[in-house]
């Protein structure tokens, strides 16, 4: 028994427990048993740091098990894939085992199971199949093929095997219980008849069993000591039993399942069939498109093994499904590529700097530090000229207060450089800055010690020298998604929630250090990002990908966007209390402008229910964002909220509110006929002429 001294998650203290109740150290194993019908996302990392994490902690096998019994959706490519992304992550299996390695026992069983009563072959369509199966709350019946001879199963199950009949002929069911309350146990499936290719054994099969019957039997075949899965499989456990029942010797360890709760993460979406949607639409470009969940997408982006591993162990195993933000696997990976990514110099969105008082021709090579986390790093030199490259964004020829950067008479530090002072610009015929002039202290070399280094000025500025510096195609990836869950809206698709930013390539600039780099190299841009050497790199082309930025940008718009909705409504106030006409069109057309700004779909659902009450502020608000957001409709919104808003802003006393309701009725086609009769009621009350024209 483990005797480290530390809380155990729930699974390690069953895991206790089964040692403390005379389970023998050696006779513990666990399993990951992917099916190969897709590639692994960062969920199944979830469970492969648990199932392998097990095996290290309690000196463990762990086997990888395909459960390969599904030949229609499943490929040796992602077979491949899962074990490029287990080896990456850095986990070894014990055994490589198949479900399709025990066919023929499956069989065997099975036809054990026909011989004890215990299974039949039904020959109904999939129709009457379901409906005689009953519903949650009423009962199944039995099929008219229930009580089939032995005999005649045996025949009809062997000619199945031999390939006799089409698919969807017949297939073979367990006998247990039509009247059970768990519906799964209402005479599932066993086999059924498949005339595809299956990518280990060929054509040699026509039956293949299904994943119910074969995940325990292939546990028990290995000996598996606990079957750890996600909590979607907790009704399945009872049948998981049911199936041991029919087959185990008590010489034997007899597995259990034990549940836990699968990752959840925001702003992605995890199910393998909507990935596969995203890489056959090409929505992305392929399993391993950077902006993918997928282990190899996350690799591909510039993400760390290490992080992934971190991530899982700070999350926990929990009981209960709870949905994971994904700043926190953010921060992870963060946290590791600070410790362990070079800084380096990169200009992406470049506008050409000239230090006038620098002597043309000449060049020095400073010294730079590569990590200031990492004391072994060392230092590299890069080369200073008088052109060089800066952001675009880093400059203002007239600055405002707070901002920190190069203007017109004011001085920036050139990181590892020198000070320079912003003096003049030269414009396109269309008034774009082209050039941007400036001179530099001579004696404020940072680090050379003299008074004019050690000068403070507001800011410090990354650059690459224009001589010396080599293009490079940037990939700028974001989320995929702009809603925390894009795919649990009733009657939207996840596709409506697409990001449509969620990939920029821009041109770009590099110091020269950068000359040799390699795939899934990691790097600093300072002040830019961490970014990744990508597979299409060459070198007569290197493109990065943006891994993640130094801040999470997305908190910081989610909040601006929370706060911008809490000072619209400020701004209401001020709109219905001004009196002036034009005052009043002036206060409100920044609002519809900053209502029109904002993505997170969720946040302007919940802003227009909050509103929903008897205040008629808080109704002008709800509608203007009906109104003028165009990531909403109003059948995004419960009927009921709906209704109540509608029929409260037409009794408003608010002359905008009865306005603005007419016109979102109007153009809501399935909401605007409940409400004839309160508008002919309207209509013959209403003094005010704008609503009147308006009914």
């Amino acid at each position: 028994m483990s005797t480290e001294e530390k809380s155990f998650n729930f699974i390690e203290q069953i895991i206790e427990d089964s040692l403390s109740n005379g389970l023998a150290q050696d006779k513990l194993r666990f399993r990951f048993p992917p099916e190969p019908n897709g590639y692994l996302h960062i969920g199944h990392a979830k469970a492969i740091c648990l199932n392998f994490g097990l095996g290290l902690k309690y000196n463990a096998p762990v086997n990888l098990r395909f459960d390969d019994t599904n030949p229609a959706k499943e490929e040796q490519e992602y077979v491949d894939a899962i074990k490029e992304d287990l080896l990456w992550l850095g986990f070894n299996w014990a055994e490589e085992r198949y479900a399709s390695d025990y066919f023929q026992q499956l069989y065997d069983w099975a036809i054990l199971m026909i011989k004890n009563g215990k299974a039949y072959v039904d020959s109904q369509s999939s129709e009457d199949m379901a409906n005689q199966k009953g519903t949650p709350t009423q009962p199944g019946v039995d099929g008219p093929y229930r009580n089939r001879s032995v005999e005649e199963n045996l025949t009809l199950f062997e000619a199945m095997k031999n390939g006799d009949f089409e698919e969807g002929k017949h297939v073979l069911r367990a006998k247990i219980d039509m009247t059970s309350k768990n519906m799964l146990m209402r005479d599932p499936l066993m086999y059924r008849v498949l005339h595809r290719h299956h990518h280990r054994t060929g054509n040699d099969w026509k039956i293949y069993p299904m994943y119910d019957y074969a995940h325990g039997e292939s546990d028990y075949i290995e000996q598996i000591s606990h079957s750890i899965c996600t909590l979607e499989f907790v009704m399945h456990r009872e049948l998981y039993n049911w199936f041991l029942d029919q087959i185990y010797d008590a010489t034997k360890v007899r597995p259990n399942q034990y549940e836990f709760a699968r990752l959840n993460l925001n702003y992605t979406v995890m199910s393998k069939r909507k990935l596969l949607q995203l890489v056959q639409e090409n929505i992305v470009n392929g399993w391993d498109d950077p902006r993918m969940p997928t282990i190899s997408g996350l690799r591909r982006r510039g993400y760390t093994a290490k992080s992934i591993r971190n991530f899982c162990e700070t999350i926990g195993v929990a009981k209960r499904e709870n949905v994971i933000d994904v700043s926190l696997l953010e921060f992870c990976l963060r946290e590791d590529l600070n410790k362990t990514a070079p800084r380096v110099m990169a200009v992406l969105d470049p506008v050409k700097l000239v230090i006038t008082n620098y002597p043309e021709g000449k060049e020095e090579w400073l010294e730079a530090e590569n990590n200031q986390e990492d004391e072994s790093a060392g230092f590299r030199k890069v080369p200073f000229s008088r052109e060089l490259y800066i952001e675009r964004e880093d400059f203002l020829e007239v600055a405002p207060a707070k901002f920190f950067r190069l203007s017109i008479g004011n001085e920036v530090r050139l990181k590892n450089g020198y000070i320079i002072k912003g003096e003049s610009v030269t414009k396109d015929s269309n008034g774009n800055i082209t050039e941007i002039q400036a001179t530099y202290d001579t004696d404020s070399l940072s680090g050379s010690g003299t008074e004019a280094s050690k000068r403070k000025v507001a800011g410090t500025l990354h650059w690459v020298s224009i001589s010396h510096a080599i293009e490079a195609e940037v990939r700028l990836y974001d989320r995929l998604f702009i809603d925390e869950a894009p795919d649990s809206h009733k009657e939207k698709n996840f596709l409506d929630f697409m990001n449509k930013t969620s990939l920029e390539i821009v041109k770009g600039f590099v110091e020269p250090s950068l000359a040799d780099v390699k795939s899934n190299d990691k790097f600093q841009f300072q002040r830019l990002g961490y970014f990744n050497v990508d597979k299409d790199s060459s070198a007569s082309k290197l493109v990065f990908n943006k891994t993640v930025g130094l801040k999470d940008a997305w908190e910081e718009k989610g909040k601006k966007e929370e706060n911008l909705l809490m000072n619209m409504l400020k701004e209401i106030n001020k709109y219905v209390k001004e009196k002036d006409e034009n005052a009043a069109e002036n206060i409100l057309i920044p609002i519809i402008e900053n209502i029109k700004s904002i993505d997170n779909y969720s946040l302007i659902i919940n802003t227009i229910v909050k509103n929903i009450k008897n205040d008629n502020n808080a109704l002008l608000f709800a509608n203007l964002v009906l109104k003028n957001s165009d990531k909403v409709a109003t059948k995004d919104i419960e009927i009921e909220q709906i209704t109540k808003l509608y029929s409260m802003s037409l009794k408003s006393q608010l002359v905008a509110v009865r306005i603005l309701a007419i016109q979102n009725l109007k153009d809501d086609s399935e909401n605007f006929s409940i409400f004839q009769t309160q508008l002919s009621e309207l209509k013959n009350s209403e003094k005010n002429e704008k609503v009147l024209e308006l009914l």
